[in-house]
């Protein structure tokens, strides 16, 4: 059965009426313009190397190369054979810190940066599972449901700042309530969340919400970013180092006994992100060694394309066209030696 890979690219074939009235117009301008000459055949015997045709000729075949160009493009195919494979996997959410302390370099480019490095690294290497994202600071929202469309996760994740959240501050605990709200209610098992912080100023309800978590059936990992030596940060507002009240330069730095106690009460792994394919690799090994539920099956199919002739065809009648002489040479010349 034949079928169009891009169905959405056949929308272009709309330009080829437009740019037939146009032609269409063209020609009957130039044939009112020739007529205010005189008698349009003599006009027409007149203008050196005129050929009869010759424009409308020219014109159609620009016209078919575009058309078989476009269905090219569209890619038709057909398929060969069918496979139906049966999924399995778990719900994973990823809660990621924005707050501002995020934007120190201590870790390069800085903190926020490579997070978002290690979420492409995680979506990369993820094949079954559904992901979800949740951004936090002093309050937590919800990005993503779960979805297997990691490219919406991808796409998505490159507009993530801190200006995001207005209310600065690392509320763990509330991430963890927004991430209970969208696993599915109906299962205690198959869910992990994972919590992407410096840990920096959280809150100390943070380790109850998350045994409370782990008693629903969620295991929780927590990623370090940052440095415990710490950074500076950098007032966008009078453009230099943040001061505190004393006047003092603010130095945000990681907070990994907090994120290991959020891990340890979640039953999870904690991690300092360091190597990002390396913590990725981790925490997808620790995802797949979880119990796995059915997430339904796909069916697989292996197609035949046949954009290359569509192509290859559409660049031949280019060539036609271009070859074809632009004016009657032959008449030309001898116009030009009678002259």
């Amino acid at each position: 059965m034949f079928q169009f890979q891009h169905i959405e690219y056949l929308y272009a074939l709309a330009v080829l009426p437009l740019l037939a009235l146009l032609f269409a117009a063209m020609i009957y301008w130039r044939k009112k313009k020739i007529q205010k000459l005189g008698d349009e055949r003599l006009v027409k015997e007149q203008i050196l190397g005129f050929i009869p045709g010759r424009n409308a000729t020219k014109f159609i075949l620009l016209l078919t190369a575009l058309f078989v160009i476009i269905i090219g493009w569209a890619n038709l195919r057909m398929g060969d054979k069918s496979e139906k494979i049966e999924r399995k996997g778990i719900d994973v959410i990823v809660a990621l810190d924005v707050s501002k302390s995020m934007l120190a370099t201590d870790i390069q480019p800085d903190r926020l940066t490579r997070a978002k490095q290690l979420i492409m690294s995680l979506t990369d290497k993820m094949k079954n599972d559904r992901l979800a994202l949740i951004v936090f600071a002093g309050k937590s929202y919800l990005q993503v449901p779960l979805t297997i469309d990691y490219s919406a996760v991808k796409m998505l994740l490159q507009n993530v700042t801190p200006d995001m959240v207005p209310t600065q501050g690392t509320v763990i605990s509330d991430a963890v309530d927004m991430a209970m709200q969208a696993f599915p209610q109906n299962e205690r098992k198959y869910k992990s969340l994972i919590i992407i912080s410096d840990g920096e100023d959280h809150d100390e309800a943070a380790v109850t919400k998350t045994q409370q978590a782990a008693e629903s059936g969620v295991i929780v990992h927590t990623v370090g970013i940052g440095s415990p030596q710490g950074a500076t940060l950098y007032d966008p507002e009078t453009r230099s180092v943040k001061l505190d009240e004393n006047g003092q330069p603010v130095v945000s730095k990681l907070n990994e006994d907090a994120l290991k106690g959020i891990a340890s009460a979640g039953r999870g792994s904690y991690s300092l992100l360091r190597n990002t394919d390396e913590v990725a690799t981790k925490l997808i090994t620790e995802l797949e060694g979880m119990e796995q539920k059915s997430l339904g099956s796909v069916v697989y199919t292996d197609f035949t394309s046949y954009f290359q002739y569509f192509l290859f065809a559409g660049f031949l009648v280019l060539l036609i066209e271009w070859l074809l002489p632009g004016t009657n040479r032959r008449k030309k010349k001898e116009n030009e030696a009678i002259a």
